[in-house]
């Protein structure tokens, strides 16, 4: 920025550097040609000047010079008159030689007066020779300094360009390793994608799980596939109810995940499913849907939202805390064959369950920090690390905590159940 001063308002005003070099740029092409004009017209003033000066001295010399042959012509004609006339034939001649000379000088005047002409001439020719060569000096400075300007704007630009070019491409780089980790599949189907993961997991993860499609639409709909898994007692520890939805299978009515909830939550009642979870592609630009499991358990219990690549881990976080819980399960159920009081059981239990869940939500948190750092960047896997062995010691707390209950604690408050293992522990006494 430029700071400039009116002459006449004396007011300070700032000018960026392209108007400053515009205005500067008048005032000097009209200050040039002013200059111009002046010298011009002040060589013209000079040159006349010495004309009218030379002219003057050389009519006066001409005049004194003609003064002076006059008088001497009168003088020889007096002479003339008083000499014989023999003597006027030669008088004579010496008259027309004088005569000769006066006009010879007269030439030798007229020629330096001409001589004269030339050089003042020549004199303001060179001047303004020597102007019009500063001038087109300042022309060729002024377009190379513009040049100079347009190739810097210009490689500026091109500079610009460029990054923005490689930050375009590195963003296409992204979304296409974004989609392929999302998808994990070439010309197949959702169902068939999640399937063959399962199936390629299955001998080593979940040898006693049960995973197959959903056959019976007694009830007038079903969805894709049930997940059952079992312990070493076949007894079964979790069950999930899946739902896939692929974008391409609803390119004509463009539905939203939130039109199959009601839906996937009926079928897995009916299916007497813990678990209900919806596997979609659909609303591909849905940040919420994108950044990892989505629970929905607000509208509809035990209910998730994820994507593809989320379908494994999903399954093995899910069973993972069943397996934990199992234990008691089939202590439950053993007292409850026994006919046991149970009420104050319930509460207990209760409260282990809330206990656990705090766990469990602590753990599916530090999962879901997980995720979203699988999905950011691969560079990030050391923090998707650190999340999960943040997930893995809140389970590992959640079963020592469940490792710490026992029937004794959960029947503490419950005088019918201390009196039933009362008399087991005693029973000669009864």
């Amino acid at each position: 920025m430029q700071e400039i001063i009116c002459p006449h308002c004396h007011k300070e005003f700032k000018l960026d550097d392209a108007g400053y070099a515009d205005i500067l740029k008048q005032v000097r092409d009209k200050d040039f040609e002013k200059q111009i004009h002046d010298r011009l017209a002040l060589a013209e003033r000079e040159k006349q000047s010495a004309l009218g000066q030379v002219k003057a001295e050389i009519l006066a010399q001409e005049q004194k010079k003609a003064a002076e042959k006059d008088a001497e012509i009168s003088k020889l004609r007096e002479q003339l008159t008083s000499m014989a006339k023999l003597e006027a034939a030669s008088k004579q001649q010496e008259i027309q030689a004088l005569q000769m000379t006066k006009d010879a000088e007269i030439q030798a005047l007229r020629a330096q007066l001409a001589s004269l002409n030339t050089e003042q001439k020549l004199a303001v020719s060179e001047a303004i020779r020597q102007i019009e060569i500063e001038r087109d000096e300042a022309r060729h400075a002024l377009k190379q300094t513009e040049l100079e300007k347009h190739l810097s704007e210009k490689s500026l630009k091109e500079r610009y360009e460029d990054q923005l070019k490689d930050r375009d491409a590195a963003i296409e780089r992204l979304r296409d390793m974004k989609a392929r980790l999302s998808t994990k599949m070439v010309g197949e189907s959702l169902e068939q994608h999640c399937e063959i993961e399962f199936n390629r997991l299955r001998p080593t993860a979940f040898a006693k799980a049960y995973f197959e499609k959903d056959n019976n639409a007694r009830s007038g709909s079903k969805g894709d596939y049930i997940y059952r898994d079992y312990d070493e007692n076949q007894t079964e520890i979790i069950s999930i109810m899946f739902e896939m939805k692929n974008e391409m299978d609803e390119t004509a009515t463009k539905k939203r995940n939130e039109d199959f909830l009601k839906e996937l939550d009926r079928d897995r009642t009916e299916k007497d499913c813990e678990y209900a979870v919806l596997v979609s592609l659909l609303e591909a630009d849905n940040a919420l849907y994108n950044n990892g499991i989505v629970d929905v358990s607000h509208r509809y219990p035990k209910m998730y939202v994820i994507r593809p690549q989320f379908f494994i881990p999903m399954i093995s976080l899910l069973r993972n805390a069943a397996m934990n819980a199992a234990e008691y399960k089939a202590e439950l159920a053993l007292v409850r064959a026994q006919n046991i009081d149970i009420t104050h059981f319930e509460e207990d239990l209760e409260s282990f369950k809330e206990a656990f869940g705090k766990n469990y939500d602590l753990a599916s948190r530090r999962f879901q920090t997980a995720i979203d750092e699988i999905d950011k960047s691969i560079d990030h896997l050391q923090k998707t690390k650190d999340a999960l062995l943040g997930a893995d010691r809140n389970l590992r707390l959640a079963n020592d905590k469940a490792q710490g209950v026992t029937i004794k604690k959960l029947t503490k408050k419950n005088p019918t159940m201390a009196a039933k293992f009362a008399e087991l522990e005693n029973p000669g006494e009864a």
